[in-house]
């Protein structure tokens, strides 16, 4: 950066000089040149060709992530493609640096999960361009990436895929001959646990870049009732018991309906909600609204009580999109109680987590699917679907888990 920064400065000041030792004539002309220059600039646009171009480096970024996780020689070779530094859209050499570490920290969490038994054979990644804006010469892209990954068939009762959306933005910088560099590459996504080929930590996978908590509701007046203490939730173990935790049996709930709604809307979602991304998180309201379509009902109230727990066309309680507020009513309404171990999760079950450890949590998944003892979590922010408690753990292995049988 110093280099470059000296290298400018130098230019402009030899340009000042030689313009001033112009005569008129080719001063005019000069400064005909630079203003044509700028306008040329402030006027640049991106076609369709060069948007599907940006869309195809992002997809071959991703994509070499990914490989990194993958189990077998094909996916090594994938994972050591080399990005390409030419051509009409190309990644900077130093850009292609940081994705070879970010290959290595992959290869890492592979390994991590290989100790777990679990391991992934193929991976389809689209990637979708939301927006794309240029000023002066550069350029921002914002894309949606979409990736499945199958399951390696370990146990052999493994779910056969898990999947992620995950949101990016792409900065790019043109030269003058009219190429474009891809100088930067930035998650987007606030709230929940990072997709499983993110390195936006890679000091050790300690947690999310988000705020964790959803805005307040809209505020209709009144005062708030006095609640009192809320309920202390237990922590859950997360080492993987050698006997299976009893199938999970009761007539309150359907249980099936939960996950059903949860793994349809984890990344469509239903438009008969609000959303909450842009707050700090969808990842509550999205586990409400599987807790209701499966069997649970309105407690109406004071919506800033953790008492109460309800949602309608202009507004919802606390405890329906908040994570702390969210626990306090299901152990205060004995709509749920704390289990001491997250392998003992079923179906319909929730698990929050808390990435700090300063026992304010931070983010709520459904269970929708279990085997071989494993249970496997959907959630929204990251959207995300049947990603297993061994490779969350595996990913995070210094959060505290707190585990909900509903």
């Amino acid at each position: 950066m110093r280099n470059g920064s000296y290298r400018r400065a130098t230019a402009l000041t030899l340009g000042a000089t030689l313009l001033a030792a112009l005569p008129p004539a080719a001063t005019a002309h000069a400064t005909d040149s630079a203003a044509a220059q700028a306008t040329a600039e402030a006027a640049r646009t991106v076609d369709a060709e060069t948007t599907d171009d940006f869309a195809a480096l992002a997809d071959a970024v991703l994509t070499r992530r990914t490989s990194a996780l993958l189990d077998g020689p094909r996916a090594t070779r994938r994972a050591g493609a080399v990005l390409p530094l030419k051509g009409d859209v190309h990644v900077t050499s130093s850009l292609a640096r940081t994705e070879d570490t970010a290959t290595e920290v992959l290869r890492d969490r592979r390994a991590r999960l290989a100790d777990l038994d679990e391991a992934y054979t193929a991976a389809e990644t689209e990637v979708d361009v939301d927006e794309v804006l240029v000023t002066g010469d550069r350029a921002t892209a914002q894309v949606t990436e979409t990736t499945m990954l199958t399951y390696k068939k370990i146990q052999g009762d493994e779910p056969p895929t898990t999947g992620f959306q995950a949101r990016h933005e792409l900065t790019f910088a043109a030269a003058p001959d009219g190429t474009w560099e891809l100088t930067g590459f930035t998650p987007l996504d606030e709230g929940g646990p990072a997709a499983v080929n993110s390195v936006a930590d890679t000091a050790g996978d300690g947690g999310p870049t988000f705020t964790g908590m959803a805005e307040e509701p809209i505020d209709e007046g009144g005062e708030p009732e006095t609640d009192g203490p809320a309920p202390l939730e237990s922590q859950a173990g997360t080492t993987q018991p050698t006997v299976q935790a009893q199938a999970k049996v009761s007539a309150s709930y359907n249980y099936t309906a939960m996950a059903k709604y949860a793994e349809k809307y984890w990344k469509k979602y239903n438009p008969d909600y609000r959303k909450f991304n842009d707050v700090g998180g969808d990842c509550t309201n999205f586990i409400s609204q599987a807790l209701r379509a499966g069997g649970w009902k309105n407690d109406t109230g004071w919506y800033k009580s953790y008492k109460n727990w309800w949602y309608n066309s202009s507004n919802q309680t606390t405890s329906w999109i908040n994570v702390n507020y969210w626990a306090s009513f299901a152990l205060h309404s004995d709509r749920a109680y704390n289990l001491d171990n997250v392998y003992k999760l079923g179906t319909g079950d929730i698990l929050q987590m808390d990435f700090s450890g300063n026992r304010s949590k931070d983010h709520s998944m459904i269970t929708t699917y279990k085997s071989g003892g494993v249970p496997y979590l959907t959630y929204h922010s990251t959207n995300t679907y049947r990603k297993s408690v061994k490779s969350l753990v595996a990913q995070y292995p210094r959060a505290t888990y707190y585990a909900f049988r509903t």
